[in-house]
């Protein structure tokens, strides 16, 4: 029995296991894949008060990875298959076992949004840009997605790619002022505005891509064999197995406390219906969710 299980290992849920383990607490961290979540996986992490200069989503992943294990947090590495919220002892399922806590922290945030197209599932679409990004140096490269974390990952691929073209379904880009200053600078990246890729052709790999312009339907046809394709079309919340839980959106609606309709039962980050999704909002919900359950253990 555990008095906090925290499902997700991001900002948010590494955030609520430190806070809960510093009460005292006995806590446990779900992750299936690896500490960091979705900020894992960026280029660069940006605009975080005090980041260390140059900071990468995988070294600002290891460094919450360090800090929950020296902190005393358990981190299971497990599937979470199912959830039991209601009641005074909340059980979660994983691949690999049941586990019990009176307090559950839900921070699984979300996933990347799938476009929906023809071949997106091809060898070469729907790339990590630090992972993959090498493999593209001289060539070049689609990023589909005009928001902040797009361009920030077009930015970083312009100085591995010989061009990026930026696909926006907007008339402009949707980013902070910063980023569109900074795309302005950099010459080999294009901006295709009021446009969405709508398929990807080829046998394993791509080789041709066919774009449609949101404002006249016209269809056309871009024929580039060795180019990548880099997809940041929004998230999907994480929240498909929380079916006691009533949605808004897709989001969990909380309180104050970060607390959902059912007592006990806490979420923080991206999952939850919020305005502002950064870094930095997330560490605050975990924090405010990982002392508000010590309090009720």
């Amino acid at each position: 029995m555990y008095d906090m299980i925290v499902i997700g290992a991001g900002p948010a849920g590494v955030s609520a296991a430190v806070y809960g383990k510093s009460r005292g607490k006995k806590v446990l961290l779900l992750e299936k894949n690896q500490v960091g979540g979705l900020i894992g996986t960026v280029s660069t992490v940006t605009h975080y008060t005090a980041i260390v200069q140059e900071e990468t989503g995988g070294s600002f992943a290891e460094r919450m990875k360090a800090q929950a294990l020296g902190a005393g947090v358990e981190i299971r590495y497990e599937k979470v298959t199912e959830t039991k919220l209601k009641g005074k002892v909340k059980k979660v399922i994983t691949d690999q076992g049941t586990y019990e806590a009176r307090t559950l922290i839900l921070a699984n945030g979300g996933s990347g949004r799938m476009l929906g197209i023809p071949g997106e599932n091809l060898k070469g679409v729907r790339l990590n840009a630090p992972k993959d990004g090498p493999n593209y140096k001289g060539k070049n490269v689609y990023v589909i997605g005009g928001a902040d974390g797009a361009v920030k990952e077009a930015l970083y691929l312009a100085r591995i790619a010989a061009k990026v073209t930026i696909v926006c379904v907007e008339e402009e880009l949707a980013c902070i002022r910063e980023f569109k200053d900074k795309v302005v600078s950099c010459n080999n990246i294009e901006i295709m505005p009021h446009t969405s890729l709508t398929a990807v052709y080829g046998g394993e790999s791509v080789e041709a891509l066919e774009f449609t312009d949101n404002k006249t339907g016209k269809k056309q046809s871009v024929k580039d064999t060795e180019c990548g394709v880099f997809v940041y079309a929004g998230i999907v919340p994480n929240t498909q197995m929380y079916t006691e839980l009533k949605l808004d959106g897709g989001y969990i609606p909380v309180d104050r406390d970060m607390q959902t309709e059912i007592p006990g039962v806490f979420a923080a980050g991206d999952i939850c219906v919020k305005k502002v999704r950064q870094v930095a909002t997330a560490v605050a919900d975990g924090a405010i969710a990982g002392i508000q359950a010590a309090a009720m253990c």
